[in-house]
């Protein structure tokens, strides 16, 4: 594959972590803020958003990408190695935290008419602790950026 084709590809990884990192970003300062108080919010049955329909497709393709990148990069030698192998282990690091903890927690939520007093504890808790999670898609996106600057300068 040429290099051109590389760094294309590496580019759309960069968009499409910057599209999910929007996406957090969003959730964290508008919605975890709002919905803990007002349940509904992240409530598809009652009107709310349905954060599957964005989360899906957007994390299914990055994915995607990023393991294809990985699998062609990882021949270019050394100077990539370290840079794509940070950019997946901060993403597969918040997906696996999602998958864990943040996607069961959120549906369970998402079951709840209002929330009782130790239910909006652990929403409180949850939204604290999702904020963690940009963090590390940022860290992500960087390290597909160092690889971009090692791309051009092979």
């Amino acid at each position: 594959m040429p290099s051109d084709w590389l760094v294309i590809l590496t580019l759309l990884g960069v968009v499409l972590g910057a599209v999910g990192l929007g996406g957090g970003i969003y959730e964290t300062l508008l919605v975890d803020a709002i919905w803990p108080k007002n349940v509904a919010i992240i409530q598809p049955s009652r009107g709310g958003i349905d954060r599957k329909l964005f989360w899906g497709p957007v994390q299914t393709t990055y994915e995607v990408v990023l393991l294809v990148l990985a699998w062609l990069l990882w021949r270019r030698g050394v100077a990539v190695r370290p840079w794509i192998a940070l950019s997946l282990l901060a993403h597969f690091t918040a997906r696996a935290w999602s998958f864990a903890y943040f996607i069961p927690k959120a549906l369970q939520f998402e079951r709840f008419n209002e929330l009782t007093l130790e239910q909006y504890r652990r929403a409180q808790r949850w939204t604290r602790l999702s904020r963690y999670r940009p963090v590390l898609e940022t860290i992500a996106i960087l390290a597909l950026c160092a690889v971009l600057l090692r791309l051009r300068t092979a």
